[in-house]
Order: structure tokens, then sequence, then C-alpha cells
């Protein structure tokens, strides 16, 4: 073999580790994927409760991903971020939900931002004019009344 087979050789090897070592050195990099929207605190800011209507709301942080299914009371705005890392299973590594409460007028009641902390949501930050009594369903409602009955009352 001649001296320039020999060095064409050796650059080579020389590409094909590189290229060994970069394509290992991305595999074990995280890749991150945002999914959703939430309107950040500034933006929050800007919505005034007992002022804000549906129509306002809309307009200042934009449409929501979804809106309450009970008398529409509310809107919804739902981000994550999930992190994939190698092999492993894909992990939601934080959530933001922001819930935008009405009354029956269509006026801002409530604004409340919510966490993913320990699989758990957490409420972050919360402004309340009075009390969200409509948030509950009807089994929290029924449930929260066990053990409240008497019986002796109602003979």
């Amino acid at each position: 073999m001649g001296r320039q087979c020999r060095a064409n050789l050796g650059r080579v090897v020389r590409a094909l580790c590189a290229g060994t070592v970069l394509s290992v050195a991305t595999a074990c990099s995280p890749i991150y994927r945002d999914h959703g929207y939430a309107p950040s605190d500034e933006e929050l800011s800007e919505v005034v409760v007992g002022v804000d209507t549906r129509d306002s709301v809309a307009e200042t942080v934009g449409t929501p991903s979804s809106a309450g299914v009970l008398n529409n009371s509310g809107y919804y705005y739902v981000s994550q971020r999930m992190r994939t890392f190698g092999y492993q299973e894909t992990e939601i590594v934080d959530r933001q939900i922001v819930a935008i409460s009405f009354d029956s007028n269509g006026v801002v009641t409530n604004v409340e931002r919510f966490g993913l902390q320990d699989g758990k949501v957490v409420a972050l930050s919360r402004r309340v004019t009075d009390s969200n009594i409509q948030g509950l369903g009807f089994l929290a409602q029924l449930l929260g009344n066990v053990g409240r009955f008497d019986i002796g009352s109602n003979l």
C-alpha cells in the first residue's frame, strides 16, 4: 500500500470516528416538545376581575384551548412541555393550566393558574371575588354531605 492510500484510509477512519462520536452525543441529549398555550402572568394582569367579559378576554389573551361544558362556565388554557431522553419513556416536565371563570352575565369572576408538581394539580396563583361554589360537580357536592345528615331530625 502506498503512502497516499494510507493517508486516505486514515482520513476516512477519522471521519467515521468523528461521525460516530457526534451521533452518540446527539442521541444522549434530551428532546423537548411543547404543546398548547397558556397566557403569561403579564398577559393575565390585563384581565380585570369583575370588568372584563368573554369577548374582551379572548381579545386580550387569545381564544381558549377549551371552554366549560356546564353553562359555558369558563375558559381553560392548557400547555405542557414533554421531554424524551434516548430510549426512555416520554416524561411531562411542566404543565400549566389557566382557568378563567365567568358569571351568568359573562363577566370574569375568577382567574387561576395551576401547575404540575409531583403529579398533582397545584394552584400557583388565584384571584377570586366570591366563592366558587358553582365549580363543584354533582358528585363532589353529594359526597361532601356524607355524614352531615341527622336521621333523628327527619323522623
